[in-house]
Parts: C-alpha cells; sequence; structure tokens
C-alpha cells in the first residue's frame, strides 16, 4: 500500500477544526515561486501548478531504482502566501499577493534526484522548467486549524487562531521565511466550495 504523508503526519495535515499550537519539523519541497491573484485565468499561478504536479509525478512514476525510494501518494498542494507592507493577510488585495506553492518530497529525493526530474520533464514536455526550485523549510513554531468551507471564509478561521493563539501567550510572528501558510486538502475542481479542506498555519512566537 502507497506510503501517504496525510496518515503518517496526522497531526501536521488533519488537525482538528479548533485551533492548536504544533512545532512543524524541516522538510523538503518542490517550490515554485511567483506573485498576483490565484484566481487569474491562465495566470501565473495556475501555471506554477503545472509544473509542480509535472514534476512531482516524473519522480513518482520514474522511482525505480532510486536509492531509498518507495511507493507514496503524491502529498498534496501547499501554498506561502504574503503581501509587501502586510501583517498577516489581506483577503480583499488578491491582485498584491506573493506567494511560495509547494509540494512536498519524500525523504529519499536528493537535490541530485531533483535535478534529474526537472531535465527529465523538459524533455518530456519541451518546455522550461526552471522555475521549479528544491526548497529546504523548518516551518517551526505555528498555531493551525482545519478551516471547511471556501477560500474567502478563511478570515475568521484565522481570527480564532490568533485569538487562541493570544490566549496561550503566543504572538504572531510574521517575517522571513515565516508565512500565512494553507495545505489543500480537496479537489477544488470535485468538490463543493462549502466542504472544502484547508489547513490554515501561520507562525506564532510566545510573548515576551
Amino acid at each position: 500500500m502507497p506510503f501517504d504523508y496525510k496518515k503518517a503526519d496526522k497531526a501536521l495535515y488533519l488537525p482538528p477544526k479548533t485551533p492548536g499550537i504544533v512545532t512543524v519539523p524541516a522538510m523538503d519541497f518542490l517550490a515554485v515561486r511567483g506573485q498576483g491573484d490565484p484566481n487569474e485565468s491562465d495566470g501565473a499561478y495556475k501555471q506554477a501548478l503545472e509544473m509542480l504536479y509535472t514534476v512531482a509525478f516524473t519522480i513518482k512514476m520514474r522511482r525505480h531504482g532510486l536509492e531509498g525510494s518507495f511507493d507514496y501518494v503524491v502529498p498534496p498542494l501547499e501554498g506561502l502566501w504574503w503581501q509587501a507592507g502586510v501583517h498577516g493577510m489581506d483577503y480583499a488585495r488578491k491582485e498584491a499577493l506573493q506567494w511560495i506553492s509547494l509540494i512536498r518530497l519524500p525523504a529519499f529525493v536528493t537535490r541530485e534526484v531533483f535535478d534529474w526530474a526537472v531535465r527529465e520533464a523538459a524533455e518530456k514536455k519541451q518546455q522550461d522548467f526552471s522555475p521549479v526550485t528544491f526548497f529546504h523549510w523548518e516551518e517551526g513554531l505555528c498555531v493551525q486549524c482545519m478551516h471547511i468551507g471556501p477560500y474567502d471564509g478563511e478570515p475568521a478561521t484565522v481570527a480564532a487562531m490568533e485569538d487562541y493563539a493570544r490566549a496561550q501567550g503566543y504572538e504572531a510572528d510574521f517575517g522571513e521565511s515565516r508565512f500565512h501558510h494553507e495545505i489543500y486538502l480537496s479537489d477544488v475542481r470535485r468538490c463543493k466550495p462549502e466542504r472544502l479542506k484547508t489547513v490554515i498555519r501561520q507562525p506564532v512566537r510566545r510573548m515576551p
């Protein structure tokens, strides 16, 4: 049976609908950086996702023979989001969004394997895949919660997370490598908006 990170790391991928504090360890990801409204038809965000999934499935389908490889479910899409000069997220200004789209990599995927997969995808698709990068990231201390419903309903969940964090003695800690983070557990093409499941994380630190 393929290894599934969502089931193995339930604390990270399947949190309850009430906020909690979590420490997220270092992981490796495929990543594409960009900016602009993610809802723009055929925009940079849509193109980024196509590149990410192409490289992710290139690794999965050609993993045989790689040292330490195993069968696995491609982990869910994730996104880091921020806006210049904004503490947190301004949901009314999606055109100002900057983002890093991510897909987690299995532990056996080294930088050498990553480089091979990018070359393989570029040759097969006859397309430039250089925007896809190898991203090592340790997220650290965060408040997180499962959000159920449309993306535009996230501010209420974020407000509840912030209230919970303050009550527990934590404050927001946005900054370099510290972002609003979303993990998309539902396929937006097949799921009704009111049933979408999204893990929301935000960086925190202990209040002084």
